[in-house]
């Protein structure tokens, strides 16, 4: 959106607040509604206005946010929920190999971890000084650059199941390469190739009740969150260039404290 484009969906108007999720306390609530109370701690989602001090949303937006569940890691849990969604999409069953591009990102990580948790056998793209981190989380960490088709086949000899890109670029390409089924395809970045190319984009499917599990999962230590900075809402374009940046490791997170 800051760069002029922004992927199919909702048309975009201006002025407009970004930010598609958040978490805070419940200030008021609206005429009819139940099953939550004011001053409640929540977590949820939404579909911009979410970089701002309130924010006002539908009941299925929020879900409780656990009380072990630090602020800044319930106002980040996007990035899991995707994660989540794009391996059910890709209905990645155990015994099977999942490639992960920008496996070390807020998304990729997530991605290994719940790949992992369900038995299948995860090959994560990344810088070479984030391969400890993957190789933490359960991954196989490949670089990237020059090579990497071949090194992908040397860790997966007899193929690769299926792929979810945050990379873009030739990490698509080596994806194509990869997997046989290109239904087993799903890109976050590449929206305008991946038209081109008949790759589906990932569809987020969120939803209140999985986010609160995945909330859960977390607060219990069986799924991490990695925030590898906060930035006052007031400096929010230095944490929009931060993310466009590509670099860096987990979430970059707004704070209105």
């Amino acid at each position: 959106m800051r760069a002029g484009w922004t992927p199919p969906g909702p048309p975009t108007g201006f002025p407009r607040i970004p930010g598609n999720e958040f978490a805070g306390v419940i200030d008021v609530l609206g005429e009819g509604v139940t099953g939550f109370t004011e001053g409640q701690h929540v977590l949820g989602f939404t579909v911009g206005s979410g970089h701002a001090e309130y924010v006002v949303v539908e009941t299925g937006q929020v879900a409780p946010r656990p009380a072990a569940l630090p602020w800044e890691v319930a106002g980040a849990l996007s990035a899991a929920h995707t994660a989540d969604s794009a391996l059910r999409e890709l209905a990645v069953g155990a015994g099977e190999v999942l490639l992960v591009h920008a496996a070390a990102g807020g998304v990729g990580s997530a991605a290994v971890q719940l790949g992992v948790r369900g038995g299948a056998t995860v090959i994560g793209t990344a810088r070479e000084d984030n391969h400890d981190y993957l190789r933490s989380l359960g991954a196989l960490p490949v670089a990237y650059g020059p090579g990497l088709l071949d090194r992908v086949r040397e860790l997966a000899p007899a193929g690769v199941d299926a792929a979810l890109d945050g990379a873009g670029g030739d990490a698509l390409e080596v994806s194509l390469l990869l997997v046989q089924d290109r239904d087993r395809i799903l890109t976050l970045t590449e929206h305008r190739r991946a038209q081109e190319l008949g790759i589906r984009v990932v569809r987020t499917g969120h939803t209140a009740a999985r986010r609160a599990e995945l909330a859960e999962l977390v607060a219990r230590g069986e799924l991490a969150v990695h925030i590898r900075r906060t930035y006052p809402l007031a400096q929010a374009a230095d944490a929009h260039r931060d993310v466009e940046s590509g670099h860096g490791r987990g979430r970059v997170v707004l704070t209105t404290e």
